[in-house]
């Protein structure tokens, strides 16, 4: 069985390895570069653009996953910090609500700051913003007591113009993001490194994570990691095939994944090994079809000399059924 603890420390230490809190539209992440001066902190890193710090992973139940992008060779992971529907679920606000000063915040200098829940009202998550500036305090508390999406509140306005620190809380610790929103202020994209997306298009789904992360029923994700990718940098951007990085997340998807998607695996490298032809394997669900899918990909990656791979490929992994078992609205960011 995994470490968890040491797992999590290890991944903490490892810059390639990004990190989220949030949910389906309400989503920080953490992410630092190699050589970043940071401040460690029992699970835990601090660095001048955000942070992260997981303080309850003793009732935690971990789940690797992986998915198809859109593109036709990639393939996306991450591991799931999950806890049941009950345990996972925060305050739920519907308004935006004053919570008074972060005296939990990760950096000492933020803890006299004023922290607000922005009302979101999303199951695992408290999304926050938090804020000494007199002005925006102001505008804040008018607004107190106040849906942020109300047309005529000019909250959210004043939040996307001063920038303050995001605060993504939940059962398992927090998020800080310090950078600016992304916006007109950041040429239309999010910055580098740290940064927090609130999409109220997703948000409407009131979904708890993306349809195309299969996790177990009544399992709820109050924290991701994202492990180095084979074929993208942090950044998303293609690099030359990785075979460590392959091989890290396999023994991960050996002990955290489900019973499903390790079993459609072994079953699609062992048909494939035989030369079986492609129509001897029908996966039935959705997930141990996009496990078939991640499979075949991985194998072509590898530069496998399975004799029939492209046929397997062009039965099991054409655009159409990328398009029937994938969600059109979910960002290929979220869940790398």
């Amino acid at each position: 069985m995994i470490d968890l603890q040491t797992t999590l420390a290890q991944h903490l230490a490892a810059p390639d390895t990004g990190w989220s809190m949030g949910s389906f539209g309400a989503i920080a992440e953490f992410h630092q570069d190699q050589g970043e001066e940071a401040r460690d902190m029992a699970l835990g890193r601090v660095t001048a653009r955000g942070g992260l710090r997981l303080d309850a992973v003793r009732d935690v139940t971990p789940i690797a996953y992986e998915t198809t992008m859109k593109h036709p060779a990639r393939w996306g992971h991450g591991v799931a910090l999950c806890r049941s529907l009950d345990a996972a679920q925060m305050s739920r606000r519907t308004v935006l609500t004053e919570l008074g000063p972060d005296t939990d915040a990760l950096r000492t200098e933020d803890r006299d700051a004023i922290l607000f829940d922005m009302g979101l009202d999303q199951h695992q998550v408290d999304f926050c913003i938090r804020t000494r500036d007199p002005e925006l305090l102001a505008i804040l508390r008018a607004s107190a007591g106040r849906a942020l999406t109300e047309p005529d509140n000019p909250a959210m306005g004043a939040i996307l113009h001063a920038h303050p620190h995001r605060v993504a809380l939940s059962r398992l610790g927090r998020v800080e993001v310090y950078q600016m929103i992304g916006g007109p202020d950041t040429g239309g994209v999010s910055p580098p490194g740290p940064h927090t997306h609130v999409l109220p298009k997703l948000l409407r789904a009131g979904r708890t994570h993306s349809a195309n992360i299969s996790l177990p029923e009544g399992m709820v994700p109050c924290a991701f990691f994202y492990p180095a990718n084979p074929l993208l940098t942090p950044l998303g951007e293609e690099r030359p095939y990785d075979p460590v990085a392959a091989q890290a997340f396999d023994a991960l998807v050996a002990q955290l994944a489900t019973p499903a998607h390790r079993n459609t695996k072994a079953q699609t490298l062992a048909a494939l090994a035989a030369g079986r032809a492609p129509d001897s394997l029908s996966p039935e669900t959705r997930a141990e079809r996009k496990a078939l899918r991640v499979t075949l990909r991985q194998a072509r990656a590898r530069g496998g000399s399975f004799s029939l791979l492209d046929a397997w490929i062009a039965h099991h992994d054409t655009p159409h059924a990328a398009e029937t078992d994938e969600a059109d609205d979910t960002p290929e960011r979220q869940g790398h």
